[in-house]
């Protein structure tokens, strides 16, 4: 079948990726730039494509797991990998990255501040696991998968420990997450400095927001599903998290930006 069919196909079959998708990339341009932000999702992309396609042959970073080939055909697909799925990973771990840059960087932008600054090892760590703690809902939910309009497009050869999905797949999307973010960073600092956007506060929070929008999708789909102890446990392993965000977004508002020359070091 033509490439330009099976895209077409793809985004029909799942519109609701390519919604977060394009809201990751409304706000990324904003906050980073379209050149960063070709940086920042090429090379999570990629590491996420390279990490599912040694995981689906050597089990490696993911551990052991196998696509079914069920919607060959439906959607576009690399090689094994249907591209959905290896896509999906660039536009979580922007919302991660904003998550961790709302978490350690104490004030608020005011105005046309200051430009982009390069990532520091904690924002680098913290995107990560981030990133891992997201999954903990999205791929329980996604395994159930035929229960809901994605299909059965992927299992495990042995049932896992957190509601069937093996404690190695979350290792392995903290080292997706980590290998993305070293990348970027390492990118940024050849980057020329002067070029980088001035940050914009709704801009860091649009990012933000889609982080929550997922969790509240992948959430509603458990409950929605049946599975209300996985929708429980979800929400619980994210509750702590959720608070802080809330404190740290009500001192936030009241605040002015600091000077950013020293983040990156």
């Amino acid at each position: 079948m033509d490439l330009p069919i099976l895209f077409i196909k793809t985004i029909l079959l799942r519109p609701y990726v390519f919604v977060f998708l394009a809201i990751s990339l409304v706000s990324s341009s904003r906050l980073l730039g379209w050149k960063r932000t070709g940086v920042f999702f090429g090379i999570t992309w990629c590491t996420a494509f390279v990490c599912e396609f040694s995981s689906t042959r050597i089990h490696v970073p993911f551990g052991a797991y196998f696509y079914t080939g069920s919607t060959v055909g439906q959607e576009l697909y690399i090689s094994n990998i249907p591209f959905m799925d290896s896509l999906s990973f660039t536009f979580l771990l922007y919302a991660s990255y904003c998550l961790a840059l709302l978490l350690l960087f104490p004030r608020k932008p005011s105005g046309e501040s200051r430009g982009f600054a390069l990532p520091s090892w904690a924002v680098v760590f913290l995107t990560a696991l981030l990133f891992m703690l997201s999954d903990i809902v999205i791929d329980p939910v996604a395994l159930r998968g035929e229960r809901w309009f994605l299909g059965k497009i992927y299992g495990y050869p042995e049932h896992g420990l957190y509601f069937g999905v093996p404690i190695a797949n979350f290792i392995g999307w903290f080292v997706v997450g980590l290998v993305s973010m070293t990348g970027f960073r390492v990118v940024e600092q050849r980057l020329d400095s002067r070029a980088r956007s001035p940050i914009r506060g709704g801009d860091l929070l649009l990012g933000c927001g889609l982080y929550y929008v997922v969790l509240a999708f992948n959430l509603s789909i458990a409950f929605w599903i049946g599975e209300p102890v996985l929708g429980i446990v979800g929400i619980l392993l994210h509750l702590p998290l959720m608070v802080l965000v809330l404190f740290r977004l009500r001192g936030w508002f009241s605040m002015p930006w600091p000077s950013m020359s020293n983040q990156g070091n």
